[in-house]
Formats: C-alpha cells, sequence, structure tokens
C-alpha cells in the first residue's frame, strides 16, 4: 500500500483519469501542461509514472505499433484501484485543511 502521495504523483493520477485510454508519456505532459500549467521535463513524467507503478497505484501495457510514431509502441497507463484510493485520500485532506480558508487564499 503506498503511503502520502506528492503534489507531482496527484496531478499524474489526475492526468491518467483526464487521458483514460490514451495516457501516456507525452499525453501525460501534454495534459499537465495544459490542464495543470505545469512545464515538466518528459523524464520527470517518466520517474513519476515508474514511482506510482512501483507503489502499485498503476498499471501499464505496451500498445501495438502505430505509423506516427514510426512503428514504435507506447507504454500505456492507467489507475488501478488502489490509485484511485490513494487520490480519494489525498484531495480529501487538502479539501479538509483548505475548508474554511477561501477568504485567507483570496487575499493572495
Amino acid at each position: 500500500m503506498a503511503g502520502n502521495l506528492g503534489e507531482l504523483e496527484q496531478l499524474v493520477l489526475l492526468a491518467l483519469l483526464r487521458l483514460g485510454d490514451e495516457g501516456y508519456g507525452v499525453t501525460v505532459r501534454h495534459e499537465l501542461e495544459t490542464a495543470a500549467r505545469r512545464q515538466i521535463d518528459l523524464g520527470t513524467v517518466y520517474k513519476t509514472l515508474l514511482r506510482l507503478e512501483e507503489k502499485g497505484l498503476i498499471s501499464a501495457r505496451i500498445g501495438p505499433p502505430t505509423a506516427e510514431r514510426g512503428g514504435r509502441r507506447k507504454k500505456l497507463y492507467w489507475v488501478l484501484p488502489a490509485g484511485h484510493r490513494a487520490l480519494d485520500r489525498s484531495l480529501e485532506a487538502l479539501r479538509r485543511m483548505a475548508s474554511g480558508l477561501s477568504t485567507a487564499l483570496e487575499g493572495r
């Protein structure tokens, strides 16, 4: 069972959920850039995916070769039930911590 999630791990899990069946390194990075407005090195994305996989929160499979990649295969990722639970706990903790702080947060 995984411990607490870091911010980047949370964002990567959310990106994978948004991407559905199309979650691989490049698309995850694109989601982070567009939805989260975060510039993340592709190597950092892959390191985070590997860490989440080692924690048992995501799984991966090798997809079929694609013409757009010159016949190379993509490693596709998806969130496992344990990843859903870890993300739920992490987001709930953030909601509890932020509860009642809207005035303090708006002033910044």
